[in-house]
Formats: structure tokens, sequence, C-alpha cells
């Protein structure tokens, strides 16, 4: 890879040196519209976030809860696209070159792209993973050897019924990290008992060396703080997006929500200190 797309591994090495968890938050690109997800997104860094998933718009996200579903509605009626995101991480690049970005969504926008030209639009726009949540690994390999050859970590997930038969085709070929899914549903949903989600990050920690976040139901500093403590990521979506949706008619919600953010940030960056 070039040392441009060694972003996220450089990030998880560097907060594990200083013995500190990431922060992923996530949102959808051009929510609610293009410009004020610009604003959000070259504001979070500053806020705290180490790495940014930013969410493709899709009509049917199947694996979101209706936050996100909404909000790639929203988005999609701003008329947003496909072209259009990864415009956005062209935008970020030119002022960002450090934190790592990530595309979350689903194969469909990617298929009617082009996979070549998206891996290579992708790659060129400053894009350093991707998460495609209806993909399997059996079926991957057209987008995940393209990936590849872009220099594009390919993210695999892992969720609370991943066994010990599942798990270890569920990392082979994954890189950057392992995203494991805290809860069985949809985003949004209620955050994992903390015994059951060190039970998961034990096992899956046996099959990969990766780091592991996880995401789905992380809603406040307090749940960001209980997983920092057990995970090498904390990932917060639809609690950030719901911010977005509450102050769409006002003229502070980027500052609400970058609040919001920095007060996660606090949390995980305090989330191991009495360990």
């Amino acid at each position: 890879m070039t040392a441009t797309k060694l972003r996220i591994k450089s990030t998880f090495e560097e907060l594990a040196t200083g013995n500190r968890a990431a922060l992923i938050t996530f949102i959808t690109a051009g929510d609610p519209n293009m410009e004020t997800s610009m604003q959000i997104m070259d504001a979070l860094p500053d806020a705290g976030a180490d790495l940014i998933e930013l969410g493709m718009p899709f009509t049917d996200p199947m694996a979101d809860g209706p936050i996100i579903q909404l909000s790639s509605q929203r988005a999609l009626r701003s008329g947003h696209n496909t072209h259009r995101t990864l415009e956005m991480v062209k935008k970020f690049r030119r002022k960002n070159q450090h934190t790592p970005i990530i595309l979350m969504g689903y194969f469909n926008p990617i298929y009617t792209y082009g996979i070549s030209d998206f891996c290579h639009d992708a790659s060129t726009a400053g894009v350093d993973g991707l998460i495609v949540v209806d993909l399997p690994p059996e079926e991957d390999e057209q987008l995940r050897k393209p990936a590849k050859t872009s220099d594009i970590d390919f993210i695999r997930l892992t969720t609370p019924t991943s066994d010990t038969k599942r798990l270890p085709r569920l990392v082979t070929n994954a890189s950057g990290f392992i995203y494991h899914v805290s809860v069985a549903g949809i985003t949004g949903a209620q955050t994992a008992k903390q015994n059951s989600l060190k039970k998961s990050l034990s096992q899956i920690r046996k099959h990969t060396d990766l780091p592991i976040a996880v995401g789905f139901g992380i809603k406040t500093p307090k749940d960001v703080m209980n997983i920092s403590k057990m995970a090498d990521a904390a990932v917060v979506g639809s609690a950030i997006v719901q911010k977005i949706a509450d102050g769409s008619d006002s003229s502070h919600m980027v500052e609400d929500v970058i609040g919001f953010v920095r007060s996660l940030s606090n949390a995980v960056q305090t989330g191991r200190l009495d360990q």
C-alpha cells in the first residue's frame, strides 16, 4: 500500500501506543444536503473523530434502522448520489490527509457505478476502506479484489451469531479492521450486554490480529466509554444522525452535532484511564 493508504493501520497503531481506543463516527453523505453534510464532515476530526464512516445513500438500506433509513431518504431527495459522495471525499482531502475515510453501504450503488471504476475513483478521491453490509465473503471477490488493487481496505462484519466455524471465513482476506455488530438486528438497536460482548471479542481475537471496532446501538458517551475498555474502536452512527435530523431546521445544528461528537471523544479518551 502507498503511504497515504496506510491511514487506517497507522491510526490504530498510534492510538494503541497511547492505550486509547478509536472513535469512529458515521454520517450519511448528503444528509440533509451536500453543503451541510460537508460542513459536518470537515469538522469531525477536530471534534475528536479518529476515523469517519461515510454512508452511501441507498433506497433500500435493509441493515439500517429507521434513523439511518430516513437520512438516506433526505440525502437522495436533495439529489445526492455515489458520484457526489466521492466528491465529498475529494473536498475533505484538500484540507485533511490524515483522517481515514471508510465508505459504508450496499453493493447495488457500487455495481451500478461500475465496480472497477468505483474502486479507482474512490481510491483517487482518498477513500481508505469499504464496508459493504450485504456482500458476504462467498460473494465479495468481485469487489474485494479490485478494492485491494486500488489500495482500499476491505472491512468485514462479524455478529453475535458468528460462531467458531464461521469466524475464520469472515476474517480471511479482511483488512483495515473488523467491524463487530454488537447486537443481532438493525442499526440503532439496544447496546449489547458487556459480558456477551467480551466473549464475542475474545472469540474474534483468536482468529485475527486486526483491530476490532464495535458498532450498532452505541449511543451515549457512557456507551462509548464502556466499549473503549473492551474494543479497539467504538462506532457511533444513529445517535449522530438523529442529532442531524433533530436540528434540520436549526441554524445551530452543525454546532450541536459537533458538540455531541466532542462529548463522545472525551468519553473514549478517558475510557481506559482506570484500567
